[in-house]
């Protein structure tokens, strides 16, 4: 479900460092929002980013 439509990113998978240095692993999500989208003349929902939004990739309908 944290997909971008539009530009595909997802989640990031790592490790988590703490200040003693134990290490465990760790899952960065994309902000990823349910959005109503214009697609061909008609409206759809889709998953897309935040950054996908804010630079105008995607019409809100």
């Amino acid at each position: 479900m944290a997909k971008c439509a539009i530009c595909e990113k997802g989640a990031h998978f790592g490790i988590k460092v703490s200040h003693s240095h134990r290490r465990s692993n760790k899952m960065w999500k994309a902000n990823v929002k349910s959005v109503k989208v214009k697609v061909n003349g008609g409206s759809q929902r889709m998953y897309v980013c935040t950054s996908c939004l804010r630079s105008g990739l995607v019409e809100r309908a």
